[in-house]
């Protein structure tokens, strides 16, 4: 061993990033809203989700959305599923 510190793994930087949208999402959502139904809280969920990929600016993305970081590394989408939505932390 060298002595320098370990460079976290994947799946321990994925899991931070969704810890972070986790509780952003409880902060800027769920905990300052109340939801009188399923469907109410599905749609405020779907708002949330489009809002945090076209309009939240990340500083590890470069203070792009996460759709633009999306756009920038991925192919244009294809077949029956180009339409469905996806997150990016």
């Amino acid at each position: 061993m060298d002595g320098s510190p370990a460079r976290p793994s994947a799946r321990a930087l994925a899991e931070e990033s969704f810890a972070a949208f986790i509780r952003t999402l409880k902060e800027q959502l769920l905990w300052v809203r109340y939801f009188a139904t399923i469907e109410e809280l599905r749609l405020a969920l779907l708002g949330f989700m489009d809002k945090y990929n076209r309009q939240w600016r990340l500083e590890k993305h470069g203070y792009r959305t996460p759709a633009q970081v999306r756009a920038d590394t991925r192919p244009p989408p294809s077949g029956p599923s180009a339409g469905s939505q996806r997150l990016t932390f």
